[in-house]
C-alpha cells in the first residue's frame, strides 16, 4: 500500500542551489519538489502546500483550516522542506503557510466519522545558492566526537519546538563540545536530513519518520502556531 505524503515548503524561495549550469537558471524550491515527486514509486502520492504562493494575510483560522483539511487529512507523512529563505522575518509566523501546515499535520482530526492521527514529519534541507547545508546542518561540527549540529534558530517556532524534544534523551559526553553533551539517536520528533541524502534513498528516510511516529509518546509534541 502506497504512502500519502504532504509537502510543506516555501513556493517561491530561490535561495537554493541551481539545478542547471545555465546562465539564466532560476531554480526555486518548487523545482526540487518536482524531483521529489518523480522519485516516488507509482503507489506513493504527494500533495503540495502553499498553493502557488497564495497570500494568506487576512484569512481567519477557520478558512486556513478548510484550505488545509483536504490536503493533509488523508496523509500520514509530512515532509517539511527547509530552505534558507523559507521564512519571511518581517511577517508574523501566524500569517505564513508553513507553520499552519505543520500544526495541522501534528493535530488529530475527525471528519465524516473518520479520525486522522498525528502525521510523521521529516525536515529535508535544501542546499543554498553555494551548494552548502551549513546554514542548517553542519556535519562534524566537533572534530573530536564528529557530532552533527542542527541550527534551529532561524526556523519557525513550531519546528523548533518539535526538535530535540525527546522526553528521555540519550546523551554522550564530549569534553570538547560546547555543552559537554551530545544527543544520541532520534532526539527529535522532526528528524532532519540533507536533500542529497534524502533524494538518494527516499523510502529509507520516510521510514525513519514513520518509525519515530510509531513512538510518538516518547516526545513532547507542540501542535499550535506561536
Amino acid at each position: 500500500m502506497g504512502r500519502k505524503v504532504f509537502v510543506s515548503y516555501k513556493y517561491g524561495d530561490d535561495q537554493v542551489k541551481a539545478l542547471t549550469d545555465g546562465l539564466f537558471d532560476n531554480t526555486k524550491v518548487r523545482d526540487y519538489i518536482d524531483i521529489f515527486q518523480e522519485s516516488l514509486s507509482d503507489e506513493d502520492e504527494i500533495n503540495k502546500g502553499e498553493a502557488d504562493g497564495e497570500d494568506m494575510s487576512g484569512f481567519k483560522d477557520s478558512t486556513i483550516e478548510s484550505k488545509l483539511r483536504d490536503k493533509i487529512f488523508d496523509s500520514s507523512i509530512t515532509v517539511c522542506v527547509i530552505s534558507k529563505g523559507m521564512k519571511e522575518f518581517l511577517t508574523d509566523e501566524s500569517e505564513q503557510w508553513i507553520p499552519w501546515e505543520i500544526s495541522y499535520s501534528l493535530k488529530e482530526h475527525s471528519r465524516n466519522g473518520r479520525a486522522s492521527q498525528t502525521n510523521a514529519v521529516l525536515a529535508v534541507a535544501l542546499p543554498d545558492t553555494n551548494g552548502s547545508y551549513d546554514y542548517y546542518i553542519a556535519d562534524e561540527s566537533c572534530p573530536h566526537c564528529k557530532s552533527r549540529t542542527i541550527k534551529t534558530n532561524f526556523l519557525f517556532q513550531i519546528l523548533r519546538d518539535n526538535m530535540f524534544n525527546v522526553k528521555a534523551p540519550e546523551l554522550s559526553d564530549c569534553g570538547h563540545h560546547g555543552s559537554g553533551k551530545v544527543y544520541i539517536g532520534h532526539s527529535s520528533y522532526i528528524h532532519s536530513v540533507k536533500w542529497s541524502d534524502f533524494i538518494s534513498n527516499v523510502s529509507h528516510y520516510l521510514d525513519i519518520a514513520s518509525n519515530i511516529n510509531d513512538n510518538i509518546d516518547d516526545y513532547e509534541i507542540t501542535k499550535t502556531v506561536a
